[in-house]
């Protein structure tokens, strides 16, 4: 963990026994392993919300990159609506001759 070894710990340990007393060893290691835990848990949170807000920039970025993609899309089909409109009307000014021009025609044949 902090590149302490075994024979360190052994050291530390006899120390700390030698200088807080047998008595008040335990309480004082289960006072530290509390306070470890908590630190523990409140680095976890951190984590955790750090991600969170992470995930949150990332779908808001994913999210206004589908508004844009919509938004493209929608102006493309109503270009090409428009185009087809031009299209049909142009078609269609130039259609309306034909019929009549059918009509005659078949009008000359009943004849």
């Amino acid at each position: 963990m902090f590149g302490i070894g075994m024979p360190e710990l052994v050291i530390i340990l006899v120390i700390a026994l030698i200088v807080i007393g047998p008595q008040k060893l335990p309480d004082l290691a289960k006072s530290l392993g509390k306070g470890l835990a908590e630190f523990k848990k409140a680095t976890d949170d951190f984590k955790q919300t750090i991600e969170a807000d992470s995930r949150t920039e990332e779908e808001k970025e994913h999210l206004a990159k589908l508004a844009e993609a919509k938004k493209k899309a929608e102006e493309e089909k109503v270009r090409e609506a428009e185009e087809l409109k031009a299209k049909v009307e142009g078609t269609t000014v130039a259609a309306e001759p034909v019929p009549a021009t059918a009509a005659a025609a078949e009008g000359e044949k009943k004849a």
